[in-house]
């Protein structure tokens, strides 16, 4: 069993695969997997991949649980792997109603066929000469991603989904009440100890806070301190600029041409005849932004059809009055609207 002697060894990785890597991120309800399927149509990007094991390195290092070299070289080493997987088709999901199913990608049978060619040495021969780019979907990462920089440089690129808090705030609620049960199985999240009670890491700046609050109370805070630390990372990295894209939802969903161009740009790739099917498929564009496509699994998450007769401001205070139905605090409250306010000046406003 290895001793403290040999903390001084360092991890390395000195050799790559994936040249380039786009990671797919945002809060929870901000719209990723559209962007994720969207991603996957452009030439040379490979169908989306959650990438759980690069958060929970992330997370770690966040907790100081783990050492910088140690997530670097983890992050360097799973990358390659996921992407030698993908171009051999394993670990595919092969599950129709999943929103991460090959079933759902516009190039599925190209998953297909690489089930039958042949792999090792011949896999690396193709990765060098199709230059395929990895795609991962992750969730708010970005805030917490200085050993992804760190270990993919200039190869990394993140895909920054932002959307108005108000329509975020019932999946987020939903989210919170189910994450108050700790003992369920269906948790994946990692937690610490803290004063007698399990906590998830994105809490580790405002513990006593979340002990405090209520669910609908948790998922405001929750958008508003993950917000702030994003905002903060991307501030403090100015010099990361050209590899992080930031893209509002709403004003995507009704006007995608621009975007799809700077897709263009920021990938290196263009767009292929399956792109439109997507856009096509998620309703896009759109005369409302609420004009989704009725997956019960977006209804498990509170989604539900515009009405017809509101506007779009009438929709937000709706899910304003939603907030205070269930329950939300007078500070909680203020929060809410000072991060609405701030997005409606800075990004999008009804």
């Amino acid at each position: 069993m290895s001793d403290l002697k040999d903390n001084n060894l360092e991890i390395c990785r000195s050799k790559y695969l994936a040249e380039k890597v786009i990671f797919v991120d945002g809060l929870g309800g901000c719209g990723k997997t559209l962007f994720s399927r969207l991603v996957s149509t452009f030439n040379r990007v490979e169908l989306l991949n959650y990438s759980y094991e690069i958060e929970f390195i992330c997370t770690l290092f966040y907790l100081n649980k783990i050492s910088k070299d140690a997530a670097v070289g983890m992050i360097q080493l799973l990358t390659d792997l996921k992407l030698y997987d993908s171009m051999q088709s394993r670990n595919i999901n092969f599950r129709p109603s999943d929103l991460s199913s090959v079933w759902r990608t516009a190039n599925k049978w190209k998953y297909f066929r690489r089930l039958f060619q042949k792999g090792d040495e011949q896999t690396i021969k193709r990765i060098t000469k199709e230059k395929p780019i990895l795609s991962l979907t992750s969730h708010n990462i970005l805030g917490f991603s200085e050993p992804i920089f760190s270990g993919l440089k200039d190869r990394v690129l993140i895909l920054n989904i932002i959307r108005h808090p108000l329509y975020m705030i019932i999946q987020n609620h939903l989210n919170m009440e189910r994450l108050a049960v700790y003992n369920n199985p269906r948790s994946f999240s990692l937690t610490y100890s803290y004063k007698g009670h399990l906590l998830y890491s994105w809490t580790k700046e405002w513990k006593d806070l979340y002990i405090k609050s209520n669910a609908i109370d948790r998922a405001i805070y929750y958008m508003v301190k993950l917000t702030e630390i994003r905002d903060s990372f991307i501030a403090k990295n100015i010099k990361l600029n050209n590899q992080i894209l930031s893209i509002p939802f709403e004003t995507f969903i009704l006007n995608p041409q621009p975007y799809l161009e700077k897709l263009e740009k920021f990938l290196d790739t263009k767009m292929s005849h399956k792109t439109n099917k997507v856009l096509k498929d998620q309703n896009v564009p759109r005369k409302k932004i609420g004009d989704g496509i009725p997956l019960a699994i977006y209804k498990r998450c509170g989604w539900e059809p515009p009405e017809k007769l509101l506007t779009e401001k009438q929709e937000l205070d709706k899910r304003r009055d939603y907030a205070l139905s269930q329950g939300a605090s007078k500070d909680a409250m203020n929060a809410l609207d000072n991060l609405c306010q701030s997005y409606e000046e800075k990004i999008w406003s009804p």
